[in-house]
């Protein structure tokens, strides 16, 4: 307390002051939750705290086993300060979650909303629902709906296109062939425009959900040979392999990749996959509500980590994989595809 008020001391101290000042008034006013209003105060009064006496820096110096002298200090108060940044991303990325979940919440609501006035009591309910999320695949999409086989053992089968806020007539050529097609407000990618077909699906009352893609290279003959499993009670969810079956191959770069990422989730998981990235899938509906689904377009691989992790049952079942018909990809160059890829792997590992 005797040594002499400088420059950066008193910084601190009018620093300290106005976070007091503006916490109050922005808690007051709803801006700032209770636990961001404390964690301010505390950084506040911390730095109000060093600013009249830089001695209580010295018990983290002795927690530390520092020399007694002003570096030492110096790094007690980096430590201090790291501690308190740390604190503070980990409490900004957990808002950001929050916030991404709520606005999920939204968007599906309005999309299960626009069903209801669409369609309201006209639609027949559903056995299957095959979800088919869709981004300017206007030239694909009709003949794939017109291959869409309207039952499977006496199941009824209703295709639900999810557009994901075309720029083409996605929509517009989705609904004269028939589907359910509801669209996004906003592109958001193919994990969410999937999230929202499970929700029809459940406003349909369907047991059965099927996921595919719009571009033509998902037979959908092969729906039934996916759903066999389902039927005969082998499984909770069915994914269909282009490894067991056959496929046109991509880039030898792909092929490495998928053998890659197949061997990384198998040896972070009780499953023995063979195609993490198959977007042609069968689920008993009432079994995705046990699954935190959150990715938004690299999904496939959080599907079948979740599913390990709660002992969901999952089997394979070979398909046949085909050359999309026309337009070109949407998941990206090979590498920014396998970097995305491996981040939503590891993201939903950890969690």
């Amino acid at each position: 307390m005797g040594e002499p008020m400088t420059l950066l001391r008193w910084a601190g101290i009018i620093i300290g002051a106005v976070l007091v000042f503006s916490a109050f008034r922005r808690f007051n006013r709803g801006f700032l939750r209770r636990g961001d209003f404390l964690l301010t105060l505390g950084i506040a009064g911390s730095l109000i705290l060093l600013g009249f006496d830089p001695d209580a820096l010295d018990a983290l110096r002795d927690l530390l086993k520092l020399e007694g002298n002003s570096f030492s200090r110096l790094i007690g108060l980096l430590v201090l300060s790291g501690l308190a940044s740390w604190v503070l991303i980990v409490r900004g990325q957990y808002h950001i979650s929050l916030q991404r979940t709520q606005f999920d919440r939204l968007i599906r609501a309005l999309v299960v909303m626009a069903f209801k006035q669409r369609y309201g009591e006209t639609i027949q309910q559903a056995d299957i629902a095959v979800v088919i999320p869709a981004y300017n695949e206007a030239e694909n999409i009709g003949p794939t709906l017109e291959q869409m086989p309207r039952t499977i053992q006496g199941l009824q089968v209703v295709p639900v296109v999810i557009d994901d806020c075309s720029q083409d007539d996605t929509a517009t050529v989705a609904r004269a062939h028939g589907a359910v097609c509801l669209s996004q407000p906003i592109n958001r990618g193919g994990g969410a425009a999937i999230r929202c077909g499970f929700d029809i699906a459940r406003a349909l009352h369907a047991t059965y959900v099927v996921t595919m893609d719009a571009d033509g290279q998902h037979l959908p003959e092969e729906i039934a040979t996916l759903l066999d499993p389902l039927l005969e009670g082998r499984g909770d969810i069915v994914i269909g392999s282009r490894l067991l079956g056959s496929w046109e191959r991509e880039s030898s770069v792909r092929v490495a990749g998928l053998h890659l990422f197949n061997f990384v989730i198998n040896l972070l998981t009780p499953t023995k996959i063979t195609d993490c990235s198959s977007g042609f899938r069968a689920f008993v509906l009432n079994k995705l509500a046990t699954l935190q689904l959150k990715q938004d377009q690299y999904h496939t691989s959080e599907l079948i980590i979740e599913a390990g992790k709660r002992g969901v049952r999952i089997v394979e079942v070979p398909i046949t994989i085909r050359k999309r018909a026309s337009g070109t990809t949407k998941k990206g160059g090979v590498f920014t595809y396998g970097l995305n890829f491996a981040k939503a792997l590891v993201g939903t590992w950890f969690r």
